[in-house]
């Protein structure tokens, strides 16, 4: 993760992210350490982590992105969700189904104890006289992933941008940038300078390295996506493929390398300066 960090500033990438898993089977960093961590590899551009906020108390939430904010030397986002899968929240001691409440509440929860105030509350999460110190520096961007039209209401409601999900195909996607624009304009909320996509990604030094790793993922699968939605291909295909999803609406590409061997997937971020120099 350090060696990606580092090829991901040589490549120019604007941004650095890293994502939000609780209690999994499988060896997952935790988002708070591991991106302070990173930040040493990075410097002053974009940085932020993904919080599915129903899973965090809302005064620790708050109290950790305001130290990493107060930590980097650019702008932190708070990318978030709602989280899934009732194993995860039942070992996190709440239940999936008010998940739509709690992070609702805990949005309003932390923006107001970033902003210095202190704060009570008798709902879902249950606070007397909260307060924070410090507070961060600047207004933390939030960043709402939403795929279900509700969830991409409420992305327009109260978030700054929509984070689109990486498996989309692309009249989907289109389709969800239709139904964002519609909300915005439902909730009077002026066009973000920010929409963005995920996408899974590996950027191959020929066509012929990309026609063999689209092999690979139709015989094994790749996290039950529909291959179409994954972006493969050399430097110029890739900034083809970036370039349609520009002409939808999406300013930014949010990218996830999915190549399964480091050093590939090491070489792909580092391609990624090319993708950038053919669509400046």
């Amino acid at each position: 993760m350090l060696a990606r960090s580092t090829a991901a500033a040589g490549a120019g990438l604007s941004s650095l992210f890293v994502g939000d898993h609780h209690a999994v089977s499988s060896p997952y960093y935790q988002n708070v350490p591991m991106i302070a961590r990173m930040m040493a590899e990075w410097d002053h551009r974009d940085v932020g982590a993904l919080f599915l906020l129903p899973m965090w108390h809302p005064v620790l939430a708050a109290e950790q992105i305001a130290t990493l904010a107060c930590i980097t030397s650019g702008k932190f986002i708070m990318q978030c969700g709602l989280g899934y899968g009732e194993a995860a929240f039942r070992a996190m001691g709440t239940e999936q189904k008010h998940r739509a409440k709690a992070f609702e509440q805990s949005l309003e929860v932390m923006q107001a104890l970033w902003a210095g105030e202190k704060v009570s509350l008798d709902g879902h999460w249950k606070l007397e006289n909260a307060q924070i110190s410090p507070t961060p520096p600047e207004n933390i961007e939030v960043w709402i992933g939403a795929s279900a039209d509700v969830a991409i209401d409420r992305a327009a409601r109260i978030g700054d941008v929509w984070l689109a999900g990486p498996g989309l195909l692309r009249a989907e996607a289109e389709r969800q940038m239709d139904v964002y624009q519609v909300a915005l304009t439902i909730h009077q909320k002026p066009a973000p300078e920010t929409i963005a996509i995920r996408r899974d990604i590996f950027v191959a030094a020929s066509a012929a390295e990309a026609d063999a790793l689209k092999k690979q993922i139709a015989s094994r699968g790749y996290r039950g996506f529909n291959p179409e939605a994954l972006v493969i291909g050399d430097a110029e295909s890739v900034a083809r493929q970036f370039d349609e999803l520009g002409s939808l609406g999406y300013t930014d590409v949010i990218v996830r390398n999915l190549h399964p061997e480091y050093r590939d997937a090491i070489l792909s971020t580092e391609r990624l300066a090319q993708v950038i120099e053919i669509l400046s």
